[in-house]
């Protein structure tokens, strides 16, 4: 008999090639299934995660499910992860779920922040440091044309092994956070590799007076990566959000 658990975590991906494990390289999966295995005797743990995170990419806020042959003290398990795990990953809660929760495919939506500031600060290395002023209500209007469900390849890595490049987007906005400081807010059924961080480029040139509202609209139709622009860096992009329904699983409400 197992007994299914999820858990809610936080990492800062600065120093690892995505959440994946991936042969000669480190991985956020890597590190939190080398410590289950531990606790449970060294014997393996798997997990699964709600999602890709590519290298150098962050989540506030994460979920992920695994199984395990003996109920546990969730309490004592985030208490025991979080002694054994490196600085940069947090859990926060555990939870005993039903056996046909999965945390990829139950989830309903995710959420991105993409976070991006003006002027020069050390104590902002993990946002996008624009050099040149930016259009932020051109592009508030160029990121409506986002909404809906739509065919993104023209946004999407190239050679994925996904079935249909087509996503529901449900929120997609530019916010103020502070003087010279911006997020962009973009929530979907599901996203492609490099989706984000091809969109946000793509939107930085309607900022820049390079590129038009419709212009985006046409890269969009023509479902070609080639057309969009360049991907902005890794270091600005979080994870910040995964909805599930409420009878599969309960959010504690607590992230980074």
């Amino acid at each position: 008999m197992t007994f299914r658990y999820a858990l809610e975590l936080a990492y800062r991906g600065t120093d690892y090639h995505g959440w994946q494990i991936q042969p000669n390289a480190s991985s956020v999966q890597e590190e939190v299934e080398r410590r289950l295995s531990q606790l449970s005797g060294n014997n393996p743990v798997s997990v699964i995660g709600c999602g890709r995170t590519d290298t150098g990419v962050h989540a506030s806020y994460y979920v992920l499910h695994f199984d395990a042959f003996k109920e546990l003290d969730c309490n004592q398990l985030v208490y025991k992860l979080n002694k054994m795990l490196p600085e940069d990953i947090s859990v926060f809660s555990a939870q005993k779920v039903n056996e046909t929760f999965h945390a990829r495919f139950s989830a309903l939506s995710r959420t991105y922040h993409y976070f991006v500031h003006r002027e020069k600060n050390p104590f902002l290395l993990d946002s996008c440091h624009l050099t040149q002023e930016c259009d932020f209500s051109a592009m508030n209007r160029a990121a409506e044309r986002l909404l809906g469900k739509q065919d993104f390849t023209s946004f999407s890595k190239l050679h994925t092994d996904v079935k249909t490049n087509i996503c529901t987007v449900s929120k997609a906005a530019w916010i103020q956070k502070e003087d010279q400081t911006w997020f962009f807010e973009i929530q979907a059924d599901r996203f492609l590799r490099n989706m984000v961080r091809a969109v946000v480029g793509t939107l930085l040139e309607v900022g820049y007076g390079k590129l038009t509202e419709d212009q985006l609209q046409e890269i969009i139709g023509m479902k070609d990566r080639g057309e969009a622009k360049l991907s902005v860096p890794a270091k600005g992009l979080f994870l910040v959000d995964v909805a599930y329904p409420e009878n599969e699983f309960l959010r504690t409400n607590r992230s980074l």
